[in-house]
């Protein structure tokens, strides 16, 4: 039994819960921007704020789709419908209400209830408080994503590539053992050379936090589904493998959460709007699975796999710069589009070969 016992129906029904929250989520964000306003243009407002996020949010997680649908392809039945149904109550509320909560109980040490009021009746000093833990955030991130796209291209089983030049000799260099390691610390001690001096400590450990954290839910995923394998195993298992994408999905909400900081200081604006993203991605999720959509588009893996090493890239970067959001997510879908349109090539120019398979 795997997701759906109709896995022809059609694409829009794979929508149908995130049309309705949607829905709901933009009257409830309407009645907020109402209640906080008192004003039509105000409530307009905040409408419009939703919108946008729920738009960044779902711009952003392209490729967090896909990398969840080759992960989850692979799971149990049982825990395909776990993640798709307690993940969505952990990547909404989880990462999208307690999540920020938890920053500020952390970096202004003030209680749990402290800090929603603060965000209830103070949200500028809620927004600042937020930024000012972007680095560490970042670093932590940035570093989680970063192995999770080197582990995909340093992998000597791997025989499909892509950008074929260097795809290969990256595969080749699997071998080579902790590669992945070596690289994303000459990256973190390259970056930490351009921040002040003050803030050098705290990227560089936090950074490593997020290292440790990638080698400890593949440790512990391999356990957990008793196999001496890691990212492959965890993905064919059942608790490792809902593990490690619930902090994947952790990882890629980040960035996003910071962000939607800079279009709203409104704690309960941005969880409805980054919520209706959040039902999005599941979506996304679930047709890519139920419709064999990464078997069809050989290349369109690799495409999200460039996306998140580019991301994590990004998310160092903005320790030094700001780089709005819109760019972060129109870049990544453009890679999609580009390694879609390349499979889709591939496939006219071989469609004798995939008769035969």
């Amino acid at each position: 039994m795997s997701l759906s016992d109709n896995p022809a129906q059609p694409v829009l029904s794979y929508f149908r819960w995130a049309f309705i929250v949607t829905a709901l989520g933009l009257v409830l964000g309407a009645w907020l921007g109402w209640e906080s306003t008192g004003t039509l243009s105000g409530t307009l407002t905040i409408f419009f704020i939703v919108s946008v996020l729920a738009v960044l949010e779902i711009s952003l997680s392209f490729d967090n789709a896909i990398v969840n649908a080759n992960k989850l392809k692979d799971m149990r039945p049982e825990w395909q419908r776990r993640f798709l149904t307690w993940g969505i109550l952990i990547a909404v509320f989880g990462m999208r209400i307690v999540f920020p909560l938890l920053i500020v109980v952390i970096a202004a040490n003030i209680g749990p209830w402290q800090a929603l009021v603060l965000a209830s009746t103070q949200p500028e000093e809620y927004s600042r408080i937020m930024h000012d833990a972007h680095l560490p955030i970042a670093a932590f991130g940035g570093t989680f994503l970063m192995m999770v796209a080197l582990t995909y291209f340093f992998d000597h089983e791997k025989d499909v590539h892509w950008v074929k030049w260097l795809e290969e000799k990256v595969a080749q260099s699997a071998t080579i053992r902790g590669i992945e390691v070596g690289i994303v610390l000459v990256t973190i001690l390259a970056f930490s050379k351009f921040l002040p001096v003050a803030e050098q400590g705290l990227f560089v450990s936090s950074a490593i936090y997020g290292l440790v954290t990638f080698l400890g839910v593949e440790v512990l995923g391999g356990l957990l589904d008793k196999s001496q394998e890691t990212m492959s195993a965890a993905a064919k298992g059942g608790m490792g493998a809902f593990l490690y994408l619930e902090v994947l999905d952790a990882s890629f909400s980040f960035d996003g959460v910071i962000g939607a900081f800079a279009l709203s200081s409104n704690l309960f604006v941005i969880a409805i709007g980054l919520g209706i993203g959040a039902m999005y991605v599941r979506s996304m999720t679930i047709m890519l699975v139920e419709k064999g959509t990464l078997a069809q588009y050989r290349y369109l893996e690799h495409g999200a796999f460039y996306a998140i090493l580019i991301l994590s890239v990004i998310m160092y970067v903005q320790t030094l710069v700001h780089i709005p959001e819109v760019i972060t997510g129109l870049g990544g879908a453009a890679l999609i589009g580009v390694s879609l349109w390349s499979s889709i090539r591939w496939n006219r120019a071989n469609g004798h070969l995939e008769a035969g398979e």
